[in-house]
């Protein structure tokens, strides 16, 4: 999953960023734009969603949003509404994912029905560095193995994507693992080699 930061993207648009990696493959986006208006962020996820093709596409701690905009899911931040509330009143009609920073956390987000959760930061990265040392691989592992689908965050490059899956997670997340110039094609490539169902809803 791809997540979109339009001040780390520019000059690139955000629409032009999720053009890139649609082309390249990458099987879902997140669309992460805190600080814009509400008819702004509309505007912009229901341009994301008409670029149609089979990217599932997500919107950041706005469920409301999602939905009026036709996206695939809501993705709820770690201090966001409760998972259990949104997927009562949004969970037939989204997919709800929840950003977790340990295992109990991971716990808790299946207990309230998420449909999958960002665990992380597994290795060291300066976007994460307010929550604390990297969880590590062994973390991961134990995070993965309570059932829920667990996509790996923080830190991960293409060279870590094997040992990230070996450690059981059903996939991987990042901003700067998708930058303009990188090896995204390639990324996208050994996901799908490692993860074939990356292919399948959540």
């Amino acid at each position: 999953m791809a997540i979109s930061d339009r001040k780390a993207l520019a000059p690139e648009s955000v629409e032009a960023w999720a053009e890139r990696l649609i082309h390249a493959g990458v099987p879902g986006l997140l669309l992460r734009e805190k600080d814009l208006d509400d008819a702004t962020l509309f505007a912009l996820a229901d341009r994301l969603r008409r670029l149609g093709n089979e990217t599932s596409m997500m919107l950041s701690a706005r469920f409301d949003l999602a939905l009026a905009a036709g996206l695939d899911g809501v993705h709820l931040p770690a201090n966001g509404l409760p998972t259990a509330e949104v997927v009562a009143s949004a969970g037939s009609c989204l997919r709800v994912g929840r950003s977790t920073h340990s295992v109990e956390e991971v716990r808790q987000a299946a207990a309230e029905g998420a449909s999958y959760v960002l665990f992380g930061p597994i290795f060291a990265t300066p976007s994460k560095a307010a929550f604390g040392p990297p969880l590590g691989l062994g973390a991961l592992e134990r995070a993965a193995a309570l059932g829920l689908p667990v996509l790996a965050l923080g830190g991960i490059d293409h060279a870590r994507l094997p040992a990230v899956a070996a450690a059981g997670a059903w996939g991987a997340a990042g901003i700067r693992l998708f930058a303009a110039g990188g090896p995204c094609r390639e990324v996208a490539l050994t996901a799908r080699e490692l993860w074939g169902n990356l292919a399948e809803e959540p």
